[in-house]
């Protein structure tokens, strides 16, 4: 990757100037606010900021005090028309996880809340979910009670939500607002952008298309519904390692292409758009819990279309056939009987033999989801401010090496009041825009007071952490990776003299020290 060059072409690099920090009378003339309007300053917290933070975010990796909030919907929305309201199918979702929701802000990790209270997250943490207003005024908002399930996590779902036809919008988002016990705002958290229609398509899809298209690899949810009622609606999810139609929860399944001339234990994965009649596997997001193979077949008017090839479309209904059913019988399909996943036995239709005649409970509604997902900790931080926007690290690239490497950020959210953290060592920093920040990679020294003879990798997170001390874990992480050298043997040439001796060790040093591998991890 090619390195980080400056600004101004006509200027001469000079890869070590942003490794030197402000003396104290530049910092005197210059505040931290003024500092942080100015994208493209590099930046470095006060020496004693910096001691305090360290502790800090030592004890937040140690002991993962991290919060993290997750919403899960669908891709798209119908709209609704007159006085109907059609209500988000499946219903929007918040799950909040992490032990940190049970330490007090600012406390610690010793400051936990009363015993009656901890895991209660109903008075400690109070939602509400509305669509963001293109108008700027305040949209109608449900209010999520949350309830704890068996995963420790904290779910909450508002299942009355809907667009109405007088707004005009092709694309929307949700709004998640989180206070505190206390009236304290937590944050507004955003989830990502939903595509509104007027209803699904009854055309033959086309790939030109592919907004409404449901490609391999992509997420789903399936839902069954009784007789169009909406009170009788259930969802394809897994409880207790077994797949179940739940009537509260719904999940996210990725949806794969499977080759067919794999075994059910083995199956790989095929790119590209899924089309009626091909073989597909189901498998749970948050457990891996995987369902056999099976054939995707298009449903109208009840009947499994044996012939149709085009591409699956959203909200369109479908069913799933079981392969290696004799020719001439209708085959087994994915059924549902109450809160049961079963099998369900077709027949074939007496006036086209393309045709398979189902039962309700074996018509599934598909529909593609999306999530997005936000992690912090208010445990090292003293400040009423909302945690939002939380940054979110989507790409890391690397550029140089040794002592100059820098380390560029792609996500959201990014502002110059973040620096990024190596570990527990603090990097300069330098903000970009809202999607990119860009970091110098510390020295290996700073993690190894004996670097020069390190033979083994090492990987340290990367986080962010807010001026004000909150801290936002990520997923990403980096490697040191030092070059492997054999040691010189003796080969009986004469030893050289002692300053010769001293020049070969600071060269190896020099050599050990700038050849460094830095690798990236997620």
């Amino acid at each position: 990757l090619d390195a980080y060059s400056p600004a101004d072409p006509s200027m001469p690099p000079n890869p070590l100037a942003h490794l030197s920090l402000r003396d104290r009378s530049e910092m005197q003339l210059q505040s931290e606010a003024d500092r942080r309007s100015l994208p493209g300053t590099w930046t470095r917290s006060s020496p004693e900021h910096t001691t305090i933070l360290r502790g800090g975010v030592r004890r937040c990796l140690q002991q993962q005090c991290e919060q993290t909030v997750r919403i899960v919907h669908a891709k798209v929305a119908q709209k609704s028309y007159g006085n109907e309201k059609r209500f988000f199918c499946p219903p929007p979702c918040v799950y909040l996880s992490g032990p940190g929701w049970r330490v007090k802000p600012g406390g610690g990790s010793q400051a936990q809340f009363p015993p009656h209270q901890a895991g209660e997250m109903g008075p400690t943490v109070c939602g509400y979910m509305g669509l963001d207003s293109a108008s700027g005024s305040a949209a109608e908002t449900q209010k999520l009670n949350f309830e704890q399930q068996p995963d420790s996590r904290e779910f909450g779902c508002a299942k009355t939500l809907y667009i109405s036809d007088a707004d005009k919008r092709k694309h929307f988002r949700l709004v998640l607002r989180l206070v505190l016990r206390g009236g304290r705002e937590l944050g507004t958290f955003h989830s990502r952008l939903i595509k509104v229609i007027s209803k699904p398509s009854q055309k033959k899809q086309s790939l030109k298309n592919t907004d409404l298209c449901i490609s391999s690899g992509s997420k789903v949810s399936l839902f069954n519904r009784l007789r169009s009622q909406t009170v009788s609606t259930r969802y394809l999810s897994v409880e207790d390692g077994a797949f179940v139609a739940s009537a509260r929860q719904w999940a996210a399944f990725t949806l794969h292409l499977a080759d067919g001339h794999s075994s059910q234990g083995d199956f790989l994965p095929r790119e590209g758009y899924v089309r009626y009649g091909s073989l597909v596997q189901l498998v749970c997001t948050l457990t891996g819990i995987t369902l056999p193979p099976m054939i995707i077949r298009k449903v109208a008017k009840q009947c499994a279309l044996l012939d149709v090839d085009e591409p699956i479309s959203q909200l369109h209904k479908c069913a799933f056939q079981f392969p290696g059913s004799p020719p001439g019988e209708g085959g087994t399909y994915l059924c549902l009987a109450t809160e049961k996943v079963v099998q369900f036995q077709a027949s074939p239709c007496p006036k086209e033999a393309n045709r398979a005649l189902l039962n309700d409970s074996s018509c599934w509604t598909i529909i593609g989801t999306e999530s997005v997902e936000f992690s912090f900790s208010t445990s090292l931080a003293c400040t009423l401010e909302p945690v939002t926007p939380v940054p979110l690290i989507s790409t890391l690239e690397l550029s140089g090496g040794g002592d100059v490497a820098t380390l560029e950020l792609h996500g959201e959210n990014f502002h110059a009041g973040l620096k990024v953290w190596f570990g527990d060592v603090e990097a300069e920093t330098m903000y970009r825009s809202p999607r990119s920040l860009v970091c110098v990679v510390p020295d290996v020294a700073a993690f190894c007071s004996d670097w020069r003879w390190l033979r083994a990798p090492i990987t340290i997170p990367v986080s962010l952490v807010r001026s004000d001390g909150l801290f936002y874990p990520s997923a990403f992480s980096f490697t040191y990776t030092p070059e492997y050298s054999a040691r010189p043997g003796h080969t009986g040439v004469p030893e050289p003299a002692t300053d010769a001796d001293a020049l070969l060790e600071s060269i190896h040093q020099e050599f050990t020290r700038t050849n460094f591998h830095l690798f990236i991890q997620t």
